[in-house]
């Protein structure tokens, strides 16, 4: 086994909870605020969760999407529009009473999701069809009343984003939907190197007034699996509660059809728990704030410190560079980066420059190799896209040893008990008492039903019957 290069990281074998909680501090991603479970973004958290916004407000504004901005505040009577909607969220609403001194006429809620407040604005501005479609989004903090909290993975308040269209048919929304899903798990796989799995909800586990809830799964290092982002299409629900209609070129009075769609800073959570090790995070090159580390040997000499910031000066017009001149050891700036996640620690000194050489140090596997500095940014270039490419494998070589096939519970549970946990494919009746006895007899809930689906059997896990789905089951975090 490698030398553990900090030690003050509880090892993920032997505590796999405080392991996470020892990297989001050590790392200076969180600190804990005076509020129970509200957490601070510290700058080079903030600074993941900025690269992660800025490369999928790109690809949403790529498909046709704008941003807008809508209040925090929702007032009770425009909660409740929507019965299906205001009954999955109430038991996590947080409610404003009072406006200074004075008690409210009308209770508001702080924004736990902004569906209602974009279809009350849509009621006003969509009259004709040629208003159609609205593709909306919008970057904001929502606030859910968790009783059980985790940073990144589960706060009273986190940053999100939330996509909210309409379109003149039903097509058109189930179109953007799953257009929505597929750029999520495109980004998830390319720029966070985190393998997953597309899928439809089951009806148990769909959205609080969505007809369909689409997801993606991501299996984590312990086996446990984090959704990772959802797409839902809500028919035209809320268009009837909310009234919003609009004439079509017939000049007949329509519906128009909704969709919402978003992901967290929870994804920040799962980066930890898919790439992470035991000498703190690793993180992929499209998404560190810091791509590449110079780290100056023996910089009190003659020329170091030049050049490297001479290397520093040539790589910054196509990477995020820092060139770290304190007055420490190298060992200790080595293993400060390494918790850090940076992908890629360039050594220079004054052999490596008569040399015309430095040090290029990979952080997924702590490979040291030697480079020319002619070329450095094409060599810069390769080595980060291997490390983007082999976290990528091997998170996937995790999720294919821990993925079960199962024909029946006791199948379940022996793969469980033998291997640990993880994915398990099984299939299902469509009944949801049986959905909810493999999790009681199992341990494990339903995920999703897999867009690519495999026959298991021909009969439900459960009962016995003929199965309608596969299904991918786990326990989740």
């Amino acid at each position: 086994m490698a030398e553990k290069m900090v030690a003050a990281i509880t090892s993920m074998d032997e505590d796999f909870a405080q392991w996470y909680t020892d990297i989001v501090k050590k790392a200076e991603l969180i600190d804990y605020s005076s509020v129970k479970g509200c957490m601070i973004l510290r700058p080079y958290g903030y600074a993941i969760w900025e690269n992660i916004q800025s490369i999928l407000d790109s690809k949403f504004k790529a498909t046709g999407h704008e941003n807008v901005y809508m209040p925090m505040f929702i007032p009770e009577s425009l909660l409740n529009k929507e019965k299906d909607h205001v009954e999955g969220f109430a038991p996590e609403v947080a409610w404003v009473t009072h406006g200074g001194k004075e008690p409210l006429t009308e209770r508001l809620c702080v924004r736990p999701t902004s569906e209602t407040l974009f279809c009350e604005h849509y009621a006003n501005i969509i009259k004709s069809y040629r208003d159609l479609p609205k593709l909306y989004n919008q970057w904001c903090s929502v606030v859910r009343w968790e009783k059980t909290t985790r940073p990144f993975l589960r706060s009273r308040e986190f940053l999100w984003q939330e996509g909210h269209t309409m379109h003149a048919s039903a097509e058109e929304a189930i179109a953007e939907t799953k257009q929505m899903l597929d750029i999520y798990a495109s980004f998830h796989e390319n720029e966070l190197a985190m393998p997953v799995v597309k899928g439809v909800k089951t009806p148990s586990d769909k959205f609080a007034g969505a007809e369909d809830t689409y997801c993606i799964e991501a299996l984590m290092h312990d086996g446990k699996a984090l959704q990772a982002a959802t797409s839902h299409y809500f028919g035209d629900g809320f268009a009837k509660a909310f009234d919003i209609k609009y004439t079509d070129k017939t000049n007949k009075v329509s519906y128009p059809f909704q969709t919402s769609w978003g992901c967290t800073t929870r994804m920040i959570g799962g980066l930890i728990m898919t790439h992470g090790d035991d000498n703190g995070l690793v993180l992929p090159p499209a998404i560190a704030p810091i791509q590449v580390v110079i780290i100056p040997v023996a910089q009190h000499k003659e020329g170091v410190l030049e050049k490297a910031r001479e290397i520093a000066d040539t790589l910054s017009k196509r990477f995020r560079v820092k060139v770290d001149d304190r007055d420490q050891s190298p060992g200790w700036k080595y293993a400060e980066y390494e918790m850090k996640g940076v992908p890629l620690r360039l050594e220079i000194g004054p052999r490596d420059i008569e040399s015309n050489q430095c040090v290029l140090v990979s952080r997924l596997d702590r490979a040291k190799t030697f480079a020319s500095l002619d070329g450095i940014a094409d060599t810069v270039a390769e080595r980060l896209e291997a490390v983007r490419q082999g976290l990528y494998d091997k998170a996937l070589a995790n999720r294919e040893k821990r993925t079960y096939r199962c024909a029946t519970m006791d199948e379940i549970k022996s793969e469980l008990a033998a291997k640990g946990d993880g994915f398990v494919k099984a299939m299902w009746c469509g009944d949801e008492a049986c959905e909810d006895k493999v999790k009681e007899v199992c341990g494990v809930g339903s995920r999703c039903i897999p867009h690519d689906q495999e026959q298991i059997s021909d009969t439900c896990v459960c009962c016995g019957k003929p199965a309608k789905h596969m299904v991918l089951w786990a326990i989740a975090y």
